[in-house]
Formats: C-alpha cells, structure tokens, sequence
C-alpha cells in the first residue's frame, strides 16, 4: 500500500516552484535579448553536424556489427547471441537511417514544388 501523500509539502514545492520561476523571469526582462547572468547562451544546433552525428553513430553501430560477426566467424567468440543482438541493432539503425533519407527527400520535393 502506498503512503499518504503529505499535500502541505508539495504545496509547499509548489510554492517554491513558482517563486523561482518568477524571479527567472524578472531577471529575464531586466536584459532583453541577453541570457541571465551566469548563463552562457546554448549554441543552436547545426542541421549538418546533428546529421553528421547520426550518420557517424549509425556508421559505428555497423563497425561493431561487423566486427562482432568476424569474431564469431574466427571463432574469438562463442556467444552467437551478442553478435545476432549487434546485427540486429545495425540493421534497426540503417533502417531508421533510411526512413529518415525518405522522409527528408520528400520534404525537399514539396518544398521545392511549392508555387512562388
């Protein structure tokens, strides 16, 4: 059975909650346009290094597949297990890659379909 709930302390979080919140946000009207002090502004991201990235972890994702299935083929390894799990995971990843070509080259097309 679970415990009661104590409603005074999550009042009380809630509180606490809401009265950060709203110092945060005076300090963010005092600077428009300037994070608050102390707080470096995040980069934004990158289209072409997030897809980099992807393409890179996917890229790797087959290496170790690959190399897992060497290494049973050598006979390094007994565990046909790990190396089907790795396979597994390599096609999921090329698959997931491949929707996400898909679907991207679709969204090219209507963009460039749209009419001026």
């Amino acid at each position: 059975m679970l415990p009661p709930v104590d409603t005074r302390s999550v009042l009380a979080l809630r509180a606490q909650i809401l009265e950060r919140s709203s110092a945060l946000s005076q300090i963010a009207k005092a600077v428009p346009g300037a994070p608050a002090a102390g707080i470096a502004a995040p980069a934004a991201p990158r289209f072409d290094t997030a897809m980099s990235d992807a393409l890179k972890a996917v890229s790797a994702v087959q290496e170790q597949a690959s190399s897992a299935s060497t290494a049973y083929e050598r006979g390094d390894t007994q565990d046909l297990a790990s190396v089907m799990i790795a396979r597994q995971k390599a096609s999921i990843a090329f698959e997931a890659t491949l929707q996400v070509r898909n679907r991207l080259l679709g969204a090219y097309k209507d963009v460039m379909s749209m009419p001026l």
